[in-house]
């Protein structure tokens, strides 16, 4: 009986402790760590307050009239009907609740002063638009190099995040600048202005097909793709922040969505085109949200 005891015991896989090894490798699995699980994205697709920052496409320039702002046609916080903009299909008083602090002229380096003027006003979002004017300088030389554009992004976000952490942002990829330039080189007028010193170092010679014009012309666009890949990649750290995937960026606009005065910057019709573009982003259902 014991020996017949001994070998029912073994044949179940009994032992003097009445553990089971397999039980016993299933309690130890069961204590090991559990990854973190990874952080939900955060995003309301109908705030009540914006602020946008950015450079002279979203203050409107040359728009209305020749060298001046026109903030009522801005695709952010414009208030013109017309143009549809973020803050008229948005809010329900644009006026009292969105504020423009965009500069012409202003490239990312700005961004951390911009930011910290807009959450003075704790808006629920903040849309940013920049980085053309880092691209567009008198010659590809002066551009501003990926890794000062990636500290200066960095830099605009920390200020926001310092003085508003629930704010969010909404991020425009930098608009194709060669496709500005097959656009507006079949305009003789917009040539000529072209000639007065504006973004030279994609639109100096605009008919020249010389390998040197057009070796700097894809350095200036290769430049953008890199300005959009850390807008991308920067933004996707923030758990408040959308980035447009592209969307100004592959926009295939025409010169019709250009100004009649310097055939660089959005008309009102640009304009309204990039307050549609922009709705549709904001508004849309991802599932990474």
């Amino acid at each position: 009986m014991t020996v017949a005891g001994l070998i029912l015991a073994a044949a179940c896989g009994g032992s003097s402790g009445g553990g089971d090894k397999r039980g016993e490798q299933r309690a130890e699995g069961s204590s090991r760590p559990h990854p973190e699980p990874t952080p939900r994205r955060i995003w309301d697709r109908s705030p009540d307050s914006l602020a946008a920052v950015g450079d002279s496409i979203t203050r409107g320039f040359d728009a209305c009239s020749l060298l001046a702002d026109c903030t009522k046609v801005s695709w952010a916080t414009g208030t013109a009907a017309g143009v549809d903009s973020l803050a008229r299909r948005l809010l329900s008083d644009p006026k009292k609740e969105s504020w423009n602090y965009a500069a012409s002229g202003a490239v990312m380096a700005d961004l951390p002063e911009q930011m910290r003027k807009a959450a003075a006003h704790k808006p629920d979002m903040v849309t940013v638009m920049s980085g053309a004017n880092d691209a567009c300088r008198p010659t590809v030389g002066q551009m501003t190099s990926v890794e000062q554009f990636r500290a200066d992004f960095r830099a605009g976000l920390q200020a926001l995040r310092t003085e508003a952490p629930k704010t969010q942002v909404y991020v425009s990829s930098v608009p194709n600048l060669k496709r500005l330039w097959r656009e507006g080189r079949k305009n003789p007028i917009g040539q000529r202005v072209w000639g007065l010193g504006i973004c030279q170092s994609m639109l100096k010679d605009p008919q020249s097909t010389d390998a040197a014009d057009q070796e700097r012309r894809q350095e200036v666009h290769d430049r953008v793709i890199a300005y959009n890949t850390v807008l991308k990649k920067e933004c996707a750290k923030d758990l408040r922040c959308r980035y447009d995937n592209g969307a100004v960026f592959n926009y295939r606009f025409t010169g019709a969505e250009l100004s009649n005065w310097d055939w660089f910057h959005p008309s009102k019709e640009g304009q309204r085109s990039l307050a549609e573009l922009a709705y549709g982003q904001i508004t849309a259902r991802r599932s990474a949200d």
